[in-house]
């Protein structure tokens, strides 16, 4: 069991001190009950801010102090006798390590990181009491770094996206320090190129330290520019050399498409319109237009006499007057009196 979780480290040691976690989560820290004991004693170690939940592997390692971690990896490290611990639901933990010399000379911590899951790790500085101490080698050169799994991009485009917004991603890809220096604070360069031409390299700084012998995940963001779309080829560069390619393709983005076919039938239209009219308001008018217009407006008043005569019920027929005037054929002398006796059946 010791020896599989041994190699679990050794392929899972990290020794990176980086802002992966929340601002607001504890970083994780070792403190030991003492700061100096002989080998074969025992000391407890307690820790705490770690996940819950998460294994954890206890050693004591030489040529190694806080600020530059383990110098060489876990070959400096007393491996036999290191101690496996898990968190509680609290990322608390508690566990008695036996005291051991490193195969390299003090100065000396305990070492604690995870095994499984996201990387972490904390150093405690510890003294082997009648253990050789030496000077830490010094620094030299940046370290070398390598990629150590293919790169690949992570993320979704949204909505924007397809009317035109930039596309962005993010590569994700881990690297190893194969040097004998740390590598802190490494900037990167990722190119994005179209087609045959150059990529155009942008400086991306990604915030930790990678020790001699370990690995580290890695995260940088990638943004295309707006309306980018096709096969894209996603370079990454640290130093002179080309680490890793990725290729990228892009999906056209269609609703600055549909935007343009819509505004070639809109704007034409309502020019048109608009244009008739003004046509419209500014043409002449012919001087007899209001005059014929007027007379075809207005209602014509025999029209409405002959309408309402039709519309009225005749009157009844009255008796015509007698005449005042005499009769063309009597005279006043000549007109019969009733008061002239007749002078009929006079004998």
């Amino acid at each position: 069991m010791l020896a599989a979780l041994l190699s679990a480290l050794l392929l899972t040691a990290p020794g990176v001190h980086a802002d992966g976690r929340a601002a607001a989560d504890p970083e994780p820290a070792v403190t030991l009950s003492d700061k100096q004991a002989g080998k074969g004693g025992e000391i407890t170690v307690k820790g705490g801010g770690w996940r819950p939940g998460t294994l954890l592997m206890m050693l004591i390692c030489g040529q190694s102090t806080p600020a530059r971690g383990v110098i060489g990896g876990t070959n400096s490290c007393a491996n036999a006798d290191g101690r496996a611990v898990t968190t509680d639901k609290k990322g608390a933990f508690a566990k008695k390590l036996p005291v051991a010399e490193p195969p390299v000379p003090c100065p000396c911590v305990v070492h604690v990181a995870t095994v499984t899951g996201e990387q972490a790790l904390a150093d405690a500085v510890f003294v082997v009491a009648g253990h050789p101490v030496s000077p830490l080698p010094k620094q030299s050169g940046e370290g070398k770094l390598a990629v150590l799994a293919a790169p690949r991009l992570e993320g979704d485009s949204g909505i924007l996206t397809w009317f035109g917004a930039p596309p962005s991603r993010r590569l994700v890809f881990t690297v190893g320090n194969l040097g004998s220096a740390p590598v802190k604070d490494p900037v990167f360069r990722v190119g994005s190129a179209h087609g045959v031409y150059a990529p155009q390299w942008d400086e991306r700084q990604w915030r930790g330290t990678v020790e001699p012998g370990f690995k580290a995940r890695i995260e940088l963001p990638v943004e295309l520019t707006a309306g980018a779309h096709g096969d894209y080829r996603i370079s990454l560069k640290y130093g002179t050399k080309v680490l890793a390619e990725q290729p990228w393709g892009v999906g056209r983005p269609w609703g600055v498409t549909l935007f343009w076919i819509l505004l070639c039938l809109v704007v034409p239209a309502a020019v048109f319109r608009i244009g008739m009219a003004v046509v419209d308001k500014v043409r002449p008018r012919p001087a007899h237009a209001g005059s014929r217009r007027g007379r075809r407006s207005a209602p014509r008043a025999g029209a409405t006499v002959r309408l309402a005569g039709l519309r009225r019920t005749p009157a009844p027929a009255a008796d015509p007057a007698p005449a005042t005037g005499a009769l063309p054929w009597f005279t006043p002398d000549s007109a019969p009196s009733e008061h002239r006796p007749s002078t009929k059946g006079h004998s």
